[in-house]
């Protein structure tokens, strides 16, 4: 399982890494740890890949990779401090304006800062290819 967090500073815009291993844009995360709970998951992942430490706030959607078998959880985070800096796992980080970060990224990460960005209360449950979102097989 594995964890993101869409970090949404005060005037909007949303924290993205360009990742090391693809180079494509994407919200900071990664593959929880064993006996890590989600939320320090969360926390630690976006620590990580950016240097930016956060507030977890809720639970925005839960998304599917179909190619993979991977599951997704993603969290709205506020900023709780830090600077941006890179990692092994990440070649940039930038606070981007929503419309922006959407542009750089393929549509199954694009969503993720979309449905963090709605005040829906409950989760978004979505499935996809690894690049475009996809129908769950029997729908």
């Amino acid at each position: 399982m594995s964890v993101a967090g869409v970090v949404v500073r005060e005037d909007g815009r949303v924290l993205v890494i360009r990742r090391a291993d693809n180079g494509r844009w994407e919200p900071p995360g990664g593959v929880l740890e064993l006996r890590e709970g989600v939320e320090d998951g969360v926390r630690r992942e976006v620590y990580e890949e950016t240097g930016i430490k956060v507030h977890v706030e809720r639970l925005t959607g839960v998304y599917k990779n179909t190619t993979l078998g991977v599951v997704a959880l993603v969290f709205r985070c506020s900023p709780a401090g830090g600077y941006e800096q890179l990692s092994d796992e990440s070649t940039a980080v930038s606070w981007l304006a929503p419309d922006e970060a959407v542009k750089r990224m393929s549509e199954a990460f694009s969503v993720r800062i979309a449905d963090a960005l709605t005040d829906d209360t409950a989760p978004h449950i979505r499935t996809h290819d690894g690049r475009n979102l996809t129908e769950p097989v029997g729908n």
